[in-house]
């Protein structure tokens, strides 16, 4: 009904009215997708356990197996972004979801360490696929709101990766490695979803022109090349710092908690549940507060106020550790779609490659970082990395160096 209204406005009236309204519709589509989407890749680090006690697996070559999924998604997301910034594919995100089908249900059928490795790959492609052109999408529907935006996409997938711990606790743990295979059904609802989305972004195209027009006094000639380029290696040292504290708390805390606390594997899950919960619940105030106060004050506040917080944790007791971890995650969550939204402003007109590249990065960075971390739980012991990347959040001192959007913008 919508539709045929829209229709029947008048040609001049359409494009300015959808370049500028924000379309929630699409945005809690796109989200709802996100979260099925990341539901599916969290069940992987979710079952480590299970695949550690039935196939013997190390330390090490758990962080293989993110490693291979990571890196996967990482190396193809700013290649998915860069090709459709030139050429807009609005089907490809049920591509992208078919492709995390297959690679579930190959996983839960994967009796080696090889076709592990394997399937990781395949469920890392679909997220290759998806993040960038999904991202895309929500900048497409946003309006003036890119920050809630972005923190409405990303808290879509920050509920799936809370959520994976608990299907995997309450149905893979009891059930075994096969269970898997049950949660193909949340795959094909993505699939249908999200060829409705590529419906909406096929007859909308035109919002992507009217976005990739420089903006009258935007960043794109406010600093200085050199100055952009340097404020992008900042923004990947900050990721860095992100990424790599929230791989040891993701793929490691479960481990850490029973080897420390003595805690089951099915409680250690509910206590993952509630630090991924968290990471959700606080991804939703990153974007429209960095709106309101600009995205380089929320940077500051979301990686370096964690450190008082990553410095005690590896010193307080079972309660206070699951209390800091989710002030931890509450303050980290809002990093990302600052930092994304801050760097799609210094470089506009380049929404999908630099939305491929920033998931990219951090989920290559995660995927190395894990792997890192597995090889030094396996020498020092778990306690120890939780120690070493404790210091990981005093980072966010480099955020001094980053130029100001809000005051180029006003210039």
């Amino acid at each position: 009904m919508n539709e045929t209204v829209i229709e029947e406005m008048p040609p001049r009236v359409r494009p300015q009215q959808k370049a500028t309204e924000t379309v929630f519709a699409l945005l809690f589509a796109i989200s709802f997708s996100h979260m099925l989407n990341d539901t599916i890749q969290a069940l992987l680090p979710a079952i480590y356990p299970v695949l550690k006690e039935s196939y013997g697996l190390t330390f090490t070559q758990l962080g293989l197996i993110t490693l291979t999924f990571q890196c996967t998604a990482s190396l193809l997301q700013p290649l998915v972004g860069y090709i459709t910034d030139k050429r807009a594919m609005p089907y490809s995100l049920p591509v992208g979801m078919g492709l995390t089908l297959v690679g579930l249900l190959l996983l839960s059928q994967a009796h080696t360490f090889p076709a592990i490795l394997i399937a990781s790959a395949m469920v890392g492609s679909g997220s290759a696929i998806f993040h960038p052109e999904a991202s895309r999408i929500a900048h497409m529907a946003a309006g003036k709101r890119r920050g809630l935006a972005q923190s409405l996409f990303q808290v879509g997938g920050n509920a799936g990766t809370s959520i994976g711990p608990l299907l995997a606790a309450w149905f893979i743990v009891p059930h075994g490695q096969a269970a898997l295979s049950w949660f193909s059904i949340i795959a094909m609802v993505g699939v249908l979803v999200l060829f409705q989305v590529g419906q909406w972004q096929g007859r909308n195209l035109h919002r992507i022109h009217k976005k990739r027009a420089p903006m009258s006094g935007s960043l794109s000639d406010a600093p200085a090349t050199g100055r952009i380029a340097f404020a992008v290696a900042v923004l990947v040292i900050l990721i860095f710092s992100k990424y790599v504290y929230l791989a040891s708390l993701t793929n490691y805390y479960t481990f850490y908690l029973m080897d420390r606390f003595q805690v089951s594997v099915q409680h250690s899950q509910y206590y993952l549940f509630i630090f991924l919960f968290s990471v959700a619940a606080g991804t939703i105030i990153g974007g429209p507060v960095g709106d309101a106060i600009g995205r380089k004050r929320v940077i500051w506040v979301s990686i370096l106020g964690v450190a008082p917080f990553s410095l005690w944790l590896p010193h307080a007791g079972l309660l206070t550790t699951a209390i800091l971890t989710v002030i931890i995650g509450l303050v980290l969550a809002s990093a990302f779609s600052a930092i994304l939204v801050y760097a799609q402003e210094l470089m506009p007109g380049k929404v999908g490659m630099i939305a491929g590249l920033f998931f990219g990065l951090a989920f290559g960075i995660a995927g190395i970082g894990s792997a890192v971390l597995g090889a030094v739980a396996d020498k020092q012991g778990i306690n120890f990395v939780f120690h070493a990347c404790a210091y990981l959040p005093l980072l966010g001192l480099l955020t001094v160096f980053l130029p100001d959007v809000e005051t180029a913008k006003e210039k």
